[in-house]
């Protein structure tokens, strides 16, 4: 997800201060408070957040929060197991369907990219164990929510990239790793800064091939 750029926070409904993107509406603050930022190690979370990142290019987190669940029943919720079966008939199916994104190189990226998500566990990995190997070692930087990229979201897009996955460049990849709680990017002052950082602490990835 991309955001405006900045470090400054906004008085939430209940006077603390929050990131200052989650401001603009009551849908962006509950997904800012329950879900950005929060670790996850659970394969079809991280491969619906893969995916509607692509689908978010060049349009607002908004317009696809808005859209989720539609997603999320057109895509059978991110399983790239049942995704990976999906033919050109499955393609024209979703290019009828007004409640998601009806952008066909999209559509198909999601179709190929489940393909390659299901080959890697077949490998004995799974797709968690594959993204957590870009965790950042270093402390994020003292004026957070600044960059759009960075040397390990980089690495990840590459990575995948060589693999043949799809609408995953380096802003995208910074995105998800920023939303999936592989980076805590809330600003300083948030009032859930903190949780955040202590879920990050707690979190432990099941499957670590």
């Amino acid at each position: 997800m991309t955001h405006n750029r900045m470090s400054a926070t906004i008085k939430g409904p209940d006077g603390k201060p929050r990131c200052r993107w989650c401001g603009t509406a009551a849908e962006l603050r509950v997904y800012h408070d329950t879900e950005w930022g929060f670790p996850v190690g659970d394969d079809f979370r991280l491969f619906e957040k893969l995916s509607l990142e692509g689908f978010q290019s060049g349009l607002s987190w908004r317009t696809i929060l808005a859209k989720r669940e539609n997603f999320r029943a057109a895509f059978h919720h991110f399983d790239f197991n049942k995704i990976a079966s999906f033919d050109e008939c499955s393609v024209e199916r979703l290019m009828m369907d007004e409640g998601i994104i009806r952008h066909r190189g999209k559509i198909e990226a999601v179709i190929n990219n489940a393909r390659l998500a299901k080959n890697l566990v077949e490998q004995g990995s799974s797709l968690a164990a594959f993204v957590w190997r870009y965790e950042p070692d270093a402390k994020p930087p003292a004026d957070l929510q600044t960059v759009s990229t960075s040397a390990e979201s980089i690495a990840l897009s590459k990575a995948l990239k060589k693999l043949g996955w799809q609408f995953i460049g380096p802003t995208t990849a910074y995105a998800f790793m920023q939303s999936m709680g592989l980076i805590n990017d809330h600003a300083a002052e948030c009032v859930i800064r903190a949780s955040v950082e202590q879920a990050r602490q707690c979190f432990t990835l099941r499957h670590t091939q």
